[in-house]
């Protein structure tokens, strides 16, 4: 699908079924991202976050990318209202008690698995919905299996990973814990389903198919870079000519933050012991000087808006 049309109402909506409202917590880029698209196919969306100052910049956030949209011809500013009018904001999880379907998507810029932070976020959305309601997360290198460890009911718990950039990929990760039940599993893939994507059916494994595989990526471009072999541009534009990716190692990285990055490498070291997940010292140096990527405008390129202008000094990461 061009990534103009993802949020086009012109197309036919798909079929609600039983899921007709879902649940979002810590509508960070990625909640953002599931709420326009969710929306975008005619979901009923409820986001819980701190303040109600937070919920307004949120909104902020969503016009401003439906204006992005309109902007290239995505949409009309009545679709775009149409869209907003679906998603609603909250301080309060009572308010997630109509949702079949809730997605945890805390985001923190701390270092560390943040487990503990996340399973008393289950805790509270277990108290305000019903028995038959889903509760997931988009995880990444945690075990959806330890946080449903909390849970009265754990079959409930499953983890749904979208991989970014959300409206251009076509694939989510649905992974299966110990104790989740078939009729779970079944329900979260009806929900992908739902928003024209397609399910990957993942056996419970930290990093699940796709963190697995970018993070040796990244590794190895690192090393490239402090061989010598390359500059940073050169090396992302022979991978986007080689391998067909869309974006190259170090431009992929600042897309997901530096900081989230070395969280990942972390995570996959502490649990496989593998150098291969090892953070380079490359990403170490960048965190430390407060080089995150995108987010705040400098990384492995320097950005304006969210546009590459030049890439990194060699004196940064030497």
């Amino acid at each position: 699908m061009n990534p103009l049309e993802q949020f086009s109402l012109r197309q036919k909506l798909i079929p609600k079924g039983k899921i007709q409202a879902i649940g979002i917590v810590g509508c960070g880029t990625v909640g953002q991202n599931i709420a326009l698209h969710s929306s975008r196919y005619g979901l009923d969306v409820i986001f819980i976050d701190v303040s109600q100052e937070r919920i307004k910049q949120i909104f902020t956030d969503l016009e401003k990318q439906l204006d992005d949209v309109i902007t290239h011809w995505g949409i009309t500013p009545s679709e775009k209202l149409l869209v907003l009018s679906r998603i609603k904001g909250s301080t309060n999880y009572k308010d997630l008690e109509s949702c079949d379907l809730i997605i945890e998507t805390f985001s923190s810029r701390k270092l560390g698995p943040m487990i503990e932070e996340r399973q008393e976020i289950f805790q509270k959305i277990e108290k305000a919905v019903n028995e038959k309601a889903i509760i997931s997360s988009n995880l990444s290198t945690l075990m959806i299996s330890d946080l449903a460890t909390v849970l009265k009911h754990p079959g409930r718990a499953i983890g749904i990973h979208f991989i970014d950039p959300i409206d251009q990929t076509n694939i989510v990760e649905l992974v299966k814990g110990v104790r989740t039940t078939d009729e779970s599993f079944e329900k979260a893939r009806r929900f992908v389903r739902m928003i024209g994507k397609k399910p990957i059916k993942v056996n419970e494994s930290p990093g699940n198919i796709s963190i697995r595989m970018i993070i040796p990526l990244i590794n190895e471009a690192c090393e490239i870079l402090m061989e010598g072999v390359a500059t940073v541009e050169d090396i992302d534009e022979t991978m986007r000519e080689s391998s067909g990716h869309r974006t190259g190692p170090f431009e992929l990285a600042d897309r997901i933050g530096l900081d989230k990055v070395m969280k990942y490498m972390d995570n996959l070291y502490a649990e496989f012991g593998n150098s291969k997940y090892k953070a380079s010292p490359v990403i170490k140096r960048l965190v430390r000087a407060n080089y995150l990527g995108r987010i705040n405008g400098k990384g492995f390129y320097n950005y304006e808006g969210n546009k590459p202008v030049s890439n990194i000094s060699i004196t940064i990461i030497n």
